[in-house]
C-alpha cells in the first residue's frame, strides 16, 4: 500500500496488534460517551431517552467505520494518522452539540445542523480513506459507492430535514435515518470488505466495552459532585464499581474470548458477516446498556449525596429507576445474542436475567436507591460466578464457541 516507512498507508497483517494511535483516537469518544449520558440526565424522559439512544447510535457508527478501517490499514502511518486526527477534531464538535441536539439553546450556532454536518464529514471522510486504502480493490470499490448511495445519502437527508423540526418530530426523522443507516449495510452486501487481523478487531471492540464501563464510574463521580464524602456515599460507590466490575467479569471472562476464536476460525465473505453482527451490530446493546445504566448510577450517588434533599430511604423515580436495571438488562441480552450468532449453548441465565432486568423499573421505584444499586451489583455478580470457570475449549479454534449458561 506503498513505501517502505510509515508515511503512506501500511497494510496489516494477521497478527496486527492496536496501536497507540487507535488509543489515542479513542479518547474523543470517551468525551462523547460521557455526553449522551449528560443528555439523559438532563432530562430524564422517555422521549429524551429514545434521543440519546439514537445520537448514540449514530456516533457508534462514526467509531466502528474507523475501527473497520484500522483493521486494513495500519492506523500509525502518517497517512492515516492524519485522517483519524481530523475526525477526532470533528468528532469533538459532534460531541459539543450533544446537549443541545434535541433542544437548542438559544444563542450560538444550530447544535442539531453543526451535528448533522459533522457527521456527514467523518461518514465521507471514511469512505474516501478507505477508497484510497485500496486502489486496486474493485469489488470493494463498487461496494463503497453503494456504502455511499444507501447507507450515508439517504440517512443524512433525513438527518438534515429533522433539523427542521422540533421535539419528536426531530426524532422520528433521526430514527428514521439510523433504522435506514443500519438496515442499508445489509443491502450493500459483506463483499470487498475484510477483516484482516481478527485479534485487533476483537481487542478494539473490547476496548469501547471498557470505555462504556469507565464511563459509568464516572458518572458517579459527576453524581456526588459538590456534596461531602458521607460512609453511604462511599458505599454507593463501591456498590457501583462491584456492578461494573461484573459486566467487565462477564464480558472478558465469560464470552469474549471465544467470539473472538470464533471470528478466527473464519474466512473471507463468512468473517466479515460475523464480524458485522457479532461485533459492530451487537456489540452496540452492550454499550448502550452500560450507558443507560451509568444514568441511573449518577442519579443513585446525587440522591445519597444530596442529603439536604433526599433521605437514604428515598428510591430512584420514573424513567431514572428503570434505566438502572434495565440498562444491565439490555446489556445481558446483548450478551445473549452474541453467544447465539457466535453459536453457542443456548444462554438461558443470560436471557433470564436480561429480561428480568429489563422489566423490574416499577420494582426498583419501591426500594431504596442505594439498596437497589446495591441488589442489582449483588445480583449481576451471582450471575457471573454461576457460570464457573470460563469454558468454550474445543479442538480447534474454528469450532471453539463461548459459553454461558
Amino acid at each position: 500500500m506503498g513505501g517502505k516507512g510509515r508515511s503512506h498507508l501500511v497494510a496489516t497483517g494477521d497478527d496486527h496488534k492496536v496501536t497507540p494511535a487507535e488509543l489515542f483516537f479513542d479518547l474523543v469518544f470517551v468525551y462523547a460517551i460521557t455526553q449522551v449520558t449528560a443528555l439523559m440526565a438532563a432530562d430524564p424522559s422517555p422521549v429524551r431517552v429514545v434521543g440519546a439512544m439514537a445520537v448514540l447510535a449514530l456516533m457508534w457508527w462514526c467509531w466502528c467505520a474507523f475501527s473497520w478501517l484500522g483493521n486494513v490499514v495500519r492506523a500509525d502511518s502518517v497517512a492515516l494518522f492524519g485522517v483519524l486526527v481530523t475526525v477526532m477534531a470533528v468528532v469533538f464538535v459532534v460531541s459539543l452539540a450533544v446537549p443541545e441536539v434535541l433542544a437548542d439553546a438559544p444563542g450560538g450556532l444550530p447544535a442539531p445542523l453543526v451535528f448533522v454536518l459533522s457527521y456527514g464529514v467523518v461518514r465521507v471522510l471514511h469512505l474516501t480513506s478507505y477508497r484510497l486504502a485500496s486502489p486496486g480493490d474493485t469489488v470493494l470499490h463498487r461496494v463503497l459507492l453503494r456504502t455511499a448511495l444507501l447507507s450515508v445519502l439517504p440517512p443524512f437527508v433525513l438527518l438534515l430535514v429533522g433539523c427542521a423540526y422540533d421535539g419528536k418530530a426531530r426524532l422520528l426523522f433521526w430514527l428514521g435515518a439510523v433504522v435506514v443507516d443500519y438496515g442499508a449495510i445489509f443491502v450493500t452486501g459483506s463483499s470487498g470488505w475484510r477483516v484482516n487481523a481478527p485479534g485487533h478487531f476483537s481487542e478494539r471492540y473490547g476496548l469501547i466495552v471498557i470505555i462504556a464501563l469507565g464511563e459509568s464510574i464516572v458518572a458517579m463521580g459527576v453524581g456526588m459532585q459538590g456534596f461531602p464524602l458521607t460512609v453511604a456515599v462511599m458505599g454507593a460507590c463501591g456498590a457501583g464499581l462491584l456492578l461494573a466490575a461484573a459486566l467487565w467479569a462477564l464480558y472478558f471472562r465469560r464470552f469474549g474470548t471465544g467470539v473472538e476464536h470464533r471470528l478466527a476460525g473464519l474466512e473471507g465473505d463468512e468473517r466479515t458477516r460475523f464480524a458485522r453482527d457479532a461485533y459492530t451490530f451487537l456489540h452496540l446493546p452492550l454499550v448502550a446498556g452500560v450507558v443507560l445504566c451509568a444514568l441511573g448510577m449518577k442519579k443513585v450517588l446525587t440522591q445519597v449525596a444530596d442529603t439536604g434533599q433526599y433521605g437514604l430511604a428515598e428510591p430512584l423515580h420514573g424513567t431514572v429507576a428503570w434505566s438502572l436495571t434495565g440498562g444491565v438488562g439490555v446489556f445481558l441480552l446483548g450478551s445473549a445474542a452474541i453467544v447465539l450468532r457466535a453459536g453457542g449453548p443456548r444462554p438461558a441465565a443470560l436471557l433470564v436475567g436480561g429480561v428480568c432486568c429489563l422489566f423490574a423499573g416499577p420494582l426498583v421505584a419501591h426500594v431504596p436507591a442505594l439498596l437497589a444499586l446495591s441488589l442489582l451489583a449483588v445480583g449481576v455478580l451471582a450471575l457471573v460466578l454461576a457460570h464457573g470457570r470460563r469454558a468454550a475449549v474445543a479442538p480447534s479454534p474454528a469450532e471453539e464457541l463461548p459459553h454461558a449458561a
